[in-house]
């Protein structure tokens, strides 16, 4: 059957969440899943497990998917993010590095200050997204997708081998240290009670070393993927039990896995690697343009430029929108229709939105029918026919539903804060 959907806009951000298909409860026949330094915290707090990327994580914990959800959107929550590739990029030509290989201007980044940016390859294609820091003790620290880990690292260690082979002075180091998300209105005001350092100071995108609940030697870093305010810490192996024990006896701190972070970043319109974009989207098809740097732009020498300035001054062929309805949720792979019945397009990740109590989806769509207001049809097994109207707002996506039998696309906004 085919459901009246709203193409509701073009969004962007980041990171990677939890798919459905892609995760599966675990059995002593499959293989052996690498463990966070919190796996027995999370056994013991009730988590249920389930394999994802390679890491055996947390899916939610006692409370229900919903309820973990909303208590982030009201509070805050604390998620295991320890599976997320770290890296150090050590020496003089560090920047020369990075910059070879992703599209963004690390070199204007200030001292401690990061920037969500993107692997690329000579075709325009995103390899993977991820956030670079330049951090004031002389290296860029790049956290990137577990999903990714082995082609991220080799393509980073490729990279050096060229470079120190022409004599040029630079280094990389994987760190082990467990990160840990600390997402929600909140978060900041219950992090502080835990740190010397004002986070008044510590505004989106920067990043500083601290002494955290007395685990010294964290980097705590404004940023997260949720479309919420919040912090991620990279903290030594040794002290993460010891810090998300402490979190957790704020009352406003409740545990949150895979499941809720996968509908936060779905309904603040955010990226999921392999889903919403992948090596054959660019970052314009995928409503990623203002990663690119403007000095970036002007030099083309990123990987793929050739393919992706002209597109950003010409036309593409289709574009990432997200979608709205009502009804049964919209899920991956789903064909997108026009209204006469033709399909156009695929849904790229969907699910219900606890806070808006509707159904909300990301898919690709020839540029034609990208516009906010747009009709389009999905193809759902259920033959009902729902349309909605979603508005912005500067923290969340709110809508108005109609009863025309017909829906319109997420009307343009500037993407939520986070990963």
């Amino acid at each position: 059957m085919q459901r009246a959907v709203s193409v509701v806009a073009c969004l962007g951000f980041r990171l990677q969440a939890f798919p459905p298909a892609l995760s599966r409860p675990l059995s002593c026949t499959q293989e052996v899943l690498r463990r966070t330094p919190l796996y027995d915290f999370h056994l013991a707090h009730g988590g249920k497990m389930v394999a994802f990327a390679g890491w055996s994580l947390p899916v939610q914990y006692r409370d229900s998917h919903t309820d973990s959800h909303l208590h982030t959107r009201q509070h805050c929550s604390l998620f295991d993010v320890s599976h997320m590739l770290q890296t150090k990029i050590l020496g003089s030509d560090r920047v020369k590095l990075m910059e070879s290989l992703v599209v963004g201007d690390i070199a204007e980044l200030r001292p401690n200050q990061g920037t969500l940016s993107l692997f690329t390859n000579e075709a325009g294609g995103i390899l993977d997204d991820l956030i670079v820091t330049n951090t004031s003790e002389g290296h860029l620290y790049v956290v990137s997708n577990a999903g990714c880990w082995e082609k991220d690292l080799a393509l980073m260690q490729d990279k050096l081998r060229e470079l120190q082979n022409q004599g040029r002075d630079v280094g990389l180091e994987v760190s082990d240290n467990a990160l840990l998300a600390l997402q929600g209105p909140t978060a900041a005001q219950v992090l502080q009670a835990g740190v010397a350092d004002d986070l008044r100071k510590l505004p989106f995108m920067t990043s500083a070393v601290m002494e955290v609940f007395g685990v010294s030697g964290c980097r705590v870093t404004r940023c997260g993927y949720t479309g919420e305010d919040g912090v991620e810490i990279s903290v030594p192996v040794a002290g993460a039990v010891h810090l998300a024990t402490a979190l957790l006896k704020n009352p406003e701190v409740k545990l949150a896995g895979l499941a809720a972070r996968d509908s936060l970043r779905l309904e603040a319109g955010l990226c999921l690697y392999g889903n919403d974009i992948n090596e054959h989207t660019t970052p314009v098809e995928g409503s990623l343009s203002w990663t690119l740097g403007k000095r970036r732009r002007a030099a083309m020498d990123f990987p793929g430029a050739e393919v992706i300035v002209p597109q950003l001054k010409g036309k593409v062929q289709r574009r990432r929108v997200g979608l709205m309805c009502e009804g049964a949720p919209m899920r991956a792979h789903s064909p997108i229709l026009n209204m006469e019945g033709i399909k156009i397009g695929t849904v790229t990740s969907g699910c219900p939105s606890p806070s808006l109590k509707k159904n909300v989806a990301m898919g690709y769509v020839p540029c034609e029918y990208s516009r906010p207001g747009t009709m389009l049809l999905v193809e759902s097994m259920i033959p009902l026919t729902y349309s909605c109207l979603l508005e912005s707002n500067e923290k969340l996506w709110f809508c108005h539903l109609s009863h025309s039998a017909r829906c319109w696309l997420w009307s343009k906004g500037s993407p939520l804060r986070g990963r």
